[in-house]
């Protein structure tokens, strides 16, 4: 029924997976998420930069695969919250371990982009 997965393959549609959880808005949103569920004002607002066509259009990809779950309450005015599903959780801790290791490493990052070489 499902394939195994080859990202290394040019034709596999685990490639646009790959791309969304690579993607820097996933990354940040997915730590975001890590406390609790949130609305998108309270996202738009810890996730510094982020356009709200781009948050929407991330929290949607997220959540067609699974990684968030959204939670409509038919309120008025509307609260829609989202909250991180079991998988979302679990690629959550590698997102949080790119975080910390951006956080941690950043000193060594700056000194080498102060160098200015490329070679």
């Amino acid at each position: 029924m499902f394939g195994k997965a080859n990202p290394y393959n040019l034709d596999c549609p685990s490639r646009d997976f790959l791309a969304l959880a690579g993607g820097k808005w996933t990354v940040l949103l997915l730590c975001a998420l890590r406390d609790g569920p949130m609305r998108t004002g309270d996202l738009k607002r810890k996730v510094g930069g982020i356009s709200q066509k781009m948050l929407v259009q991330t929290l949607k990809a997220l959540h067609f695969n699974g990684l968030v779950e959204r939670t409509s309450y038919g309120e008025v005015p509307p609260r829609v919250e989202y909250r991180l599903t079991t998988l979302g959780h679990s690629l959550s801790d590698l997102a949080a371990g790119i975080e910390q290791w951006v956080v941690s490493n950043y000193p060594e990052i700056l000194k080498h982009r102060e160098s200015g070489r490329w070679d």
